[in-house]
């Protein structure tokens, strides 16, 4: 199995979409599901003393601008293994424009996590959380020489979140990415 052709995503992806999570919260590795094989490579060591605040992937069958298939950041309590499938729903997302191009970061929060399973929009999380995602994306690649490299965009809602699924899922469909 193929972690990101051959995990189906539903119809409905407003309720959730399944994520595949390849760094865990806390971590200080970047881990990048390899594509030919489906095997977690290690990318790199973050350069900064900073840390990925949220359980981080990508949502299967999509192609995203970047190249790769599209990133999700799952809130959660827990820091989730690598190549876990984690029920996310979409709140919102980050645009990011870095030395590859469009990166948008989908925010999505865990309906099997009684703490953060109530939350619906990227309006109701703690401002404290929404501020910590936007820092870390503008510090994370600056000890590497590329934080010139790196613009994050305002954080947009629900409604373009979903859009932006539908996309690169509609981009995967006709055979980008593959």
């Amino acid at each position: 199995m193929h972690p990101v052709h051959d995990i189906e995503v539903p119809s409905d992806i407003a309720a959730f979409v399944p994520s595949v999570v390849e760094i865990p919260r806390g971590s200080h590795l970047k881990y990048e599901v390899d594509k030919p094989t489906g095997l977690l490579r290690l990318d790199r060591v973050l350069y900064s003393a900073v840390h990925y605040p949220v359980n981080y992937g990508f949502i299967p069958r999509t192609h995203a601008d970047d190249g790769d298939p599209l990133d999700i950041l799952v809130l959660m309590q827990e820091p989730v293994e690598p190549l876990t499938i984690v029920r996310a729903r979409p709140l919102g997302g980050l645009r990011m424009v870095d030395e590859h191009g469009g990166d948008d970061k989908i925010v999505a929060v865990c309906i099997d996590d009684p703490a953060y399973a109530h939350y619906t929009s990227v309006e109701e999380l703690p401002p404290h959380i929404v501020r910590e995602l936007d820092r870390f994306f503008r510090d994370y690649k600056v000890l590497e020489g590329k934080g010139d490299q790196v613009d994050v965009g305002a954080m947009y809602g629900r409604d373009e979140a979903l859009k932006v699924i539908q996309a690169s899922r509609d981009a995967y469909d006709r055979g980008e990415g593959r």
